[in-house]
C-alpha cells in the first residue's frame, strides 16, 4: 500500500498543520481565555522553528525527486517535531500525575515600586498550572492533543525519509 501524497507536497502539510495548531493555541488564548501556563509556550516553541524550515523544504523539493538539501531539511523537521512530541508528552504526564513537574511553573511580573503594589499584584495574580487541565476533549488535554499533533508530524517527515532510503536501495540501515 503506497501513501498517496507525494513527497514534495509533505512539506507544505507540515507547515499547514504547524500554522493551525498554532492558530488553535493562540485561539485557546485569545479567544477562549485560557492563560498558557510555561510548558504550553514551551510547546509552542517547535513550532515556531518548523515552519520557515517547512517553508525552505517546501521551495527546495519542487522537483518529483527530491535532492539532497530539502532531505536534510525534512530530517531537521522530522527531529524538531519528536522534540515538540516530547514537550508535550512531558506535559500531558505533568497535568495528568503521572510524574511531578518544573516547581516553577509560574509566570513572574513586573518588579513592583512598594510593598502594596506587590501586595496588590499578589491579590490580583492569576497564574496557570502547569499540573492543571485547563480544557480536554475526551479525556484527552490541549497537552495532550500537541503530543498527538507532533507525533503525526515527525512520522509524516519520516514517511519522507523511509521513501528515499526506500527509492535508493538503503533498507538495511
Amino acid at each position: 500500500m503506497t501513501f498517496p501524497i507525494a513527497n514534495r507536497h509533505i512539506p507544505w502539510i507540515l507547515l499547514g498543520i504547524s500554522m493551525l495548531t498554532i492558530a488553535g493555541a493562540l485561539f485557546f488564548e485569545y479567544v477562549v481565555g485560557l492563560a498558557p501556563c510555561a510548558l504550553c509556550l514551551d510547546q509552542r516553541i517547535p513550532y515556531y522553528i518548523a515552519m520557515p524550515i517547512a517553508v525552505a523544504a517546501g521551495l527546495f523539493s519542487r522537483e518529483a525527486n527530491l535532492g539532497l538539501t530539502p532531505l536534510v531539511l525534512i530530517a531537521v523537521l522530522a527531529l524538531i517535531y519528536a522534540v515538540g512530541a516530547g514537550y508535550g508528552g512531558y506535559h500531558a504526564g505533568v497535568e495528568y500525575k503521572w510524574w511531578l513537574g518544573p516547581q516553577g511553573c509560574t509566570g513572574v511580573g513586573a518588579m513592583p515600586n512598594s510593598i502594596e503594589e506587590f501586595q496588590a499584584q499578589l491579590q490580583n495574580i492569576n497564574v496557570p498550572k502547569c499540573d492543571e487541565i485547563p480544557w480536554s476533549l475526551f479525556g484527552i488535554s490541549l497537552a495532550g492533543f500537541n503530543f498527538l499533533i507532533s507525533l503525526g508530524l515527525c512520522a509524516l517527515a519520516s514517511l519522507v525519509l523511509v521513501r528515499h532510503w526506500r527509492a535508493t536501495g538503503v533498507e538495511d540501515v
